[in-house]
């Protein structure tokens, strides 16, 4: 018999800034995994974004909207200190490879954008459906 069942009272409620701490990390685990960089030092890396963004949010609840956006950012950015661009622009065929761009920089509902072509490319968290390998 398990001592803790999940719904015993004493259970601490998960509220809603972990919740979207949760949701920010899913959706930018998915575009991850969608484009195959989602190994271990990479997932540090989100895992530290969440970390830093949840002092963020206490400070700041009403910004917990932004924070897919926040934390697709700061994985853009650490993997570009580390790897290189990510992720790759699907649009553009021709040129020199360039990555997207997460708009709005701070705001809700985040998409992955192309500069150059001017398009918006997925919705952070949906790099799967709506690019090709």
């Amino acid at each position: 018999m398990d001592p803790q069942p999940h719904g015993e009272p004493g259970a601490r409620p998960v509220g809603p800034l972990e919740q979207a701490l949760h949701a920010a990390r899913a959706l930018v685990l998915a575009d991850l995994i969608a484009r195959e960089v989602a190994e271990a030092d990479v997932v540090s890396m989100v895992e530290d974004s969440v970390a830093h963004r949840r002092w963020w949010v206490e400070q700041w609840p009403d910004g917990a909207g932004f924070l897919p956006g926040l934390v697709a950012q700061d994985v853009q950015d650490a993997l570009l200190e580390r790897y290189g661009r990510w992720p790759l622009c699907p649009v553009c065929g021709t040129g020199d490879p360039h990555a997207l761009e997460v708009e709005p920089e701070l705001g809700p509902d985040p998409h992955w954008v192309c500069h150059k072509a001017g398009v918006k490319v997925a919705a952070v968290g949906a790099l799967g459906g709506a690019m090709p390998s």
